[in-house]
């Protein structure tokens, strides 16, 4: 077949995979929701736990695992990994229940310091930052309850039928809108967060465009946007975690920090980012079996990574001066 051919074809194998794709979650969405989720979380985590060492990624965890946490055993790291994985097989269940979960108090226990306290009593804005560990999904759930409209920011689906459909069952979670990222994006997330607005987005994700962070004794890579966004729009961080206490019931906490405001903006910046991963690895080395190991978090920038950064730096290099 020529490579004319494939190009053809391709668009439309593309819509039908996705067609596939859409009306297999659709049933698997269908499937789950008539399973109470006390029922769907704990068999979907013990069938993770049980199979999800054969995933290339078991390996990944233990060696980032080991990395972290040095002094234990072998033993004793598997066991946190098989525990990371029958966490987020509960996570996967749980989601098909989403909306239901929100609306049952008596599952969650708010745990919450005074400055967010009295933030959640007035319309003053603030950037809601939460890493992966318990049902991170569940971190907006007192704010929510206090009457607020949360906009979330995430990672958009490659198929839109599938993203349509997660999307649809978070909307009690982010009536302000979720937000696929973007340079539109960005604009709107400014745009809400002057106007006393709360966003929530992932604080923990891997960034080689970002800036570096000590994490765990090692050189991390961070994401600097939390803090850039915090300090730019005068609002201030209120970081979350959902801590999974017994099956599908959590207590979730929330601790607020400011980023400075120096004349130094990028000190200010690496400062609130080490900070906030500070707090998280407080966090992690509380719970370890249930944060995502499996992250690239410590990983060295890729071939393709490093060969954008040393363009961009050769074409800052290049332009002319005023």
């Amino acid at each position: 077949m020529s490579r004319k051919i494939r190009q053809r074809n391709a668009p439309g194998l593309t819509a039908f995979q996705n067609r596939v794709e859409g009306l297999a979650l659709n049933t698997a969405i269908r499937l789950f929701r008539l399973i109470p989720v006390d029922m769907a979380s704990y068999l979907m985590g013990v069938s993770w736990r049980t199979f999800a060492r054969f995933n290339v990624r078991h390996k990944r965890a233990l060696k980032h695992l080991k990395m972290a946490f040095p002094e234990l055993g072998a033993r004793e790291r598997e066991k946190i990994v098989f525990g990371m994985w029958e966490n987020l097989g509960r996570v996967a269940a749980e989601t098909f229940h989403i909306d239901r979960l929100l609306k049952q108090s008596y599952r969650f226990e708010p745990v919450i310091d005074d400055e967010t306290k009295h933030l959640l009593d007035t319309d003053k804005g603030c950037l809601m930052v939460s890493f992966h560990s318990g049902n991170w999904e569940l971190c907006v759930q007192p704010p929510v309850a206090w009457g607020h409209e949360i906009t979330g920011v995430y990672q958009a689906l490659r198929n839109p039928k599938a993203d349509k459909m997660l999307r649809k069952m978070r909307q009690d979670l982010y009536k302000g809108g979720l937000l696929s990222k973007g340079h539109q994006t960005a604009r709107r997330i400014v745009r809400t967060l002057k106007h006393g607005g709360i966003v929530a987005m992932m604080g923990d994700l891997r960034e080689t465009r970002g800036i570096k962070v000590e994490f765990f004794g090692k050189t991390a890579y961070a994401n600097p946007v939390p803090a850039s966004l915090s300090r730019s729009c005068d609002v201030p961080i209120m970081l979350g975690r959902v801590v999974r206490k017994k099956g599908v019931h959590f207590r979730v906490e929330a601790h607020m920090i400011k980023v400075p405001v120096t004349e130094d903006r990028d000190a200010d910046i690496a400062w609130a980012t080490a900070e906030i991963h500070r707090i998280f690895e407080g966090w992690i080395r509380e719970r370890p079996e249930q944060w995502m190991w499996i992250h690239k978090k410590w990983a060295p920038p890729g071939k393709t990574a490093a060969m954008k950064q040393a363009r961009r730096a050769a074409a800052a290099r290049s332009e002319p001066e005023d």
